[in-house]
């Protein structure tokens, strides 16, 4: 049986050079806490224990366990799976342009709300409001953390105990448990469903707007598709409708495409300006979706209903800090200067040609001396048009334990996310970002080696 009177006491492992070289990192109080946790741990097991750890050994255990404690739980990862707006992976990434805007924002303090010409108090709103408008012909806009948000504000601020019309076809539940119809519950109004699953006509709307409704919702199912005996009114159709009856319409677009994804070999994704442009009164969508920018929810449409919005207690509660706004700003900047499509990173990558991935592919290949170059497709993801693939050109490797070959990418600094097909472990250049391909092949070739 170990003799716990042997135990170093915490005082003589604080006076050590290696405690001191800890605290010096750490801190002593962070320092302190791991040392007697250790010990503790220690007692706890010395009946299972042959001899018990001697100072430098305690020490060790110690510095391992304030390396767990201080190390980055959120930390960079090379996204090899070829979907773009992989949610899991944290979406879009930004544009260099983007990331220095919110550093240099973040570094001291800013004009978030102050009006240099005045010398007042002003709106943070201001500078990506201009820009809103500019760009999608609404006459307002106004920003909060994200798309669930926005919608959440709208029905609560024009629809609260009244009816909101909405088609069967649109009660849609997206990533993370997030259901159209709670969302309206919570904001009090009263979902009023027409139509069918499948199918829904104009008449419908129209029974259901003989009663007094505050909103027409309309919610694009951006994650998915009803094919087959499936109908429903154009955009345009049931804005005429509502207009007639004196009722606003709001467009939950989600993922707020700004450019013709038709371009690029992949399915219309409806545009906000088209939104506008029909007269949709309010129009919802995401920041960090099909724009490429940070996480935000954006409303634009009429200023007046916009006005009500601002005013409601529950903006604040949802309003985007200064370091979104600032990249958010850089991103919008990018469409102001017709710049979108080289200079935001999920637009670089959906203009991939299959030829340069495959290009890329060879490259890996001849430089990591294993693998092969196959044909595969590349999804956008993030709830983003549902079922559209691009073609794309994988860099397979060969393994007899696929998933402990994953297993050991996900390991390496950073790690490296790709996927699994037919037994082969594939890796797509489309979502790889050119800064990551140093780092992708040093990781690639460690885990192989430790393979």
């Amino acid at each position: 049986m170990t003799d716990l009177r042997l135990l170093p006491s915490v005082d003589q492992l604080l006076q050590t050079r290696q405690a001191a070289e800890l605290i010096a990192s750490h801190g002593r109080p962070l320092v302190l806490e791991s040392i007697r946790l250790t010990l503790s741990e220690i007692r706890s097991s010395s009946p299972d224990l042959d001899s018990l750890p001697d100072l430098p050994e305690i020490l060790s255990l110690a510095s391992a366990r304030l390396a767990v404690w201080t190390s980055p739980s959120l930390i960079p990862v090379i996204n090899a799976t070829g979907v773009v707006l992989h949610t899991n992976l944290g979406r879009a990434p930004l544009s260099a342009e983007a990331v220095q805007a919110a550093a240099s924002v973040s570094r001291g303090y800013s004009n978030l709300e102050y009006d240099l010409n005045q010398g007042r108090r002003g709106s943070r709103q201001s500078s990506v409001e201009d820009l809103l408008t500019h760009l999608t012909g609404a006459e307002a806009a106004l920003v909060v953390n994200n798309n669930a948000g926005a919608v959440l504000l709208a029905l609560s601020a024009l629809a609260r105990r009244r009816r909101v019309i909405i088609s069967r076809t649109q009660l849609v539940e997206i990533g993370g448990g997030f259901r159209i119809p709670e969302v309206m519950s919570q904001s009090g109004a009263r979902l009023v469903e027409v139509g069918t699953t499948n199918r829904v006509h104009l008449s419908d709307y129209e029974s259901a707007l003989q009663e007094p409704a505050a909103l027409v919702l309309r919610a694009h199912p951006s994650n998915f598709r009803i094919v087959g005996f499936a109908s429903e009114p154009t955009l345009g159709e049931l804005v005429d409708l509502a207009h007639r009856s004196g009722v606003p319409v709001v467009d939950d677009l989600g993922s707020g495409a700004l450019l013709e994804t038709a371009r690029f070999g992949l399915a219309h994704e409806p545009m906000v300006q088209e939104s506008i442009s029909l007269g949709v009164d309010l129009v919802c969508f995401s920041g960090d979706k099909l724009l490429g920018g940070p996480q935000a929810g954006i409303i634009t449409g009429r200023a007046d209903l916009v006005a009500a919005l601002r005013r409601h207690p529950l903006a604040r509660a949802l309003r985007a800090d200064k370091l979104c706004l600032a990249a958010l700003s850089a991103t919008l900047l990018h469409y102001l200067k017709d710049e979108a499509e080289r200079a935001i990173p999920i637009w670089q990558m959906i203009s991939k040609t299959p030829e340069q991935n495959q290009a890329r592919a060879h490259h890996w290949a001849e430089l990591l001396g294993t693998g092969e170059v196959i044909p595969g497709q590349s999804t956008v993801g993030g709830g983003s048009l549902p079922g559209e693939t691009q073609p794309t050109f994988l860099l397979a490797i060969k393994s007899s334990h696929p998933n402990r070959l994953m297993s050991r990418m996900r390991a390496q600094r950073p790690p490296i996310v790709a996927r699994v097909e037919n037994d082969l472990v594939v890796l797509d250049p489309r979502t790889v970002l050119p800064e990551e391909e140093g780092a992708l092949l040093v990781g690639l070739q460690n885990a192989l080696q430790e393979a």
